[in-house]
């Protein structure tokens, strides 16, 4: 489960690209669009042509996802030399690729795939990286790496003899990935393609199962959070083949302008319900802070406003929840099960009105690739989707708040501060460690918290390797006893709280986490 938890936490590497990718796809589809622009998006304008190079670019990581991923992952889940691990990844996924263009090649009648009639007339393969073959999707990227991390991680630090002492390292372990690719492009060549009518046959499934699929698809993508497993629900629809070919994500943003030009609505030209959870980030959230901060007594609502304000914002507009659910997940998990409950039933009544789309992070992402570019066509159904969205601020509003105030959940704010607590400073460190000098004198906020949160995981001896995601510091201890405590890392808001399972612990720490990391493993 650790593994699991690690290698979900690694998905957000390639992840954080394709916000921005998808807003610049989104914004030169808009203005590219002659309906809203006018004549000024005539295909013979400068205007065209600018806003045409700048959507070229934009689909840079749609057309190179696998090798997105492929890169990815190392960088999170190489224990040493992550920058070696990397290219060692990138190298052997072409040797996979080159090894199956080949045995197509040799073999086209054996495998049933004959490249020689051109990429374009053949369904189930791709160009990656300029080599035809199988369209084995980010799940045959992820895998790959996945196994040259395990090569990397097992055999980079091999002695070899001296004579042959040239090989060692990042020459190693491509060559052992080398050879063990040749048999797994054999195995990939005959099994793939019963992959892919399976996974065509789970597209149906997926569309027939209506709003009790989209219901159950959300409640498990909001529910799984704590655990960090909500990456598995969510990938394979969003970018791998779950659904569609190459992931409902680039699916939709190479759609736009079809949906746009579209007399049919919506959801007729799009029929699918998922990746709508920006929803329950946008209107959930923004429920949720405003319960907390009623539910607040008078003389504390200013200390809680400052920590709800920002927390509600960057929920709504960047479609960051962790700030805001953590804070009361730790004290009342009970309240997150409710919030998993309302979100799932909001964006299926939604889905049921016709809002459809890719609406997974914040308003601004889903401003960029949904409403600015088709409200003008589609604007009743994103009506009816803010309608509902403030019906259900609403709900949350008195549910939360009645259940905050009936059972006196104990949130910040609600309870009287601890006078002994106190941020702890490099000096603090020095004195309890006795090894403070390796502690630059100039240290900056991320190098003082990655020594705060090194004392409270039990210092560098305890650390068994450390990994991040969007705002979570992943850390893997040796001995979970010396973990202190949710308050130790929550006072004077050092962190948004801390999340234990077993030797796997979670300091949710915020957007600036990789900046942390990269401090916190510079202190181990």
């Amino acid at each position: 489960m650790n593994a699991i938890k690690r290698f979900g936490s690694a998905m957000i590497v390639p992840v954080l690209l394709f916000a921005f990718f998808g807003i610049v796809v989104g914004l030169a589809t808009l203005f590219k669009n002659p309906d809203i622009m006018g004549s000024i998006a005539d295909e013979s304008t400068m205007w065209f042509k600018i806003w045409s190079l700048i959507e070229a670019g934009g689909w840079t990581i749609f057309d190179h996802m696998e090798l997105a991923f492929v890169i990815g992952l190392p960088i999170s889940l190489a224990k040493k030399a992550q920058g070696r691990a990397t290219l060692a990844a990138l190298m052997i996924y072409l040797v996979f690729n080159n090894y199956i263009n080949a045995i197509l090649t040799l073999w086209p009648k054996t495998f049933g795939v004959d490249l020689s009639k051109g990429v374009e007339n053949l369904t189930g393969v791709k160009e990656i990286a300029g080599i035809p073959t199988l369209d084995t999707s980010i799940i045959g990227a992820i895998f790959i790496s996945a196994i040259v991390i395990w090569i990397h991680n097992r055999f980079y630090d091999k002695k070899l003899p001296e004579m042959v002492g040239i090989f060692q390292g990042l020459p190693f372990v491509v060559m052992i990935g080398f050879f063990v690719m040749i048999p797994l492009a054999f195995i990939v060549c005959t099994v793939w393609p019963t992959v892919q009518d399976g996974i065509a046959s789970l597209q149906g499934v997926m569309v027939k199962s209506g709003f009790v699929g989209v219901w159950l698809f959300h409640f498990l993508e909001r529910i799984l959070i704590p655990t960090g497993l909500h990456h598995f629900i969510y990938t394979p629809f969003e970018y791998g083949p779950a659904v569609v070919d190459g992931g409902l994500k680039p699916y939709w943003i190479k759609h736009l302008s079809d949906f746009s030009s579209s007399a049919k609505s919506l959801k007729e030209a799009y029929p699918y319900g998922f990746l709508l959870q920006g929803n329950i980030k946008m209107f959930g959230c923004l429920g949720i802070a405003l319960a907390m901060y009623a539910s607040t007594p008078k003389e504390n609502k200013k200390k809680v406003l400052a920590l709800v304000l920002p927390a509600g914002l960057t929920a709504v507009f960047a479609g960051i929840t962790e700030p805001l659910e953590f804070t009361f997940l730790f004290i009342a998990p009970y309240l997150f099960l409710i919030h998993a409950l309302l979100g799932a039933t909001m964006v299926t009544i939604m889905y049921l009105f016709g809002v459809v789309g890719i609406q997974g992070g914040g308003a601004i992402e889903i401003a960029a690739i949904n409403w600015i570019p088709l409200f003008s066509s589609h604007g009743n159904t994103y009506i009816a989707q803010f309608i509902i969205g403030i019906i259900f601020v609403v709900i949350y509003f008195f549910v939360f708040k009645f259940i905050i105030e009936k059972f006196n959940v104990p949130l910040p704010g609600r309870v009287p501060e601890d006078g002994d607590a106190k941020l702890y400073t490099k000096e603090d460190y020095k004195a309890k460690q006795g090894n403070g000098d390796n502690v630059p004198s100039d240290a900056s906020e991320y190098d003082t918290k990655a020594i705060y949160y090194l004392e409270g995981l039990g210092g560098k001896d305890n650390i068994k390797d450390v990994t991040n995601c969007a705002t979570r510091l992943r850390v893997t201890v040796n001995d979970p006893s010396l973990v202190k405590d949710n308050d130790y890392f929550t006072h004077n808001q050092m962190a948004h709280g801390v999340a234990k399972s077993g030797t796997n612990v979670q300091v949710i720490v915020g957007l600036s986490v990789p900046q942390i990391r990269d401090s916190f493993e510079t202190m181990i």
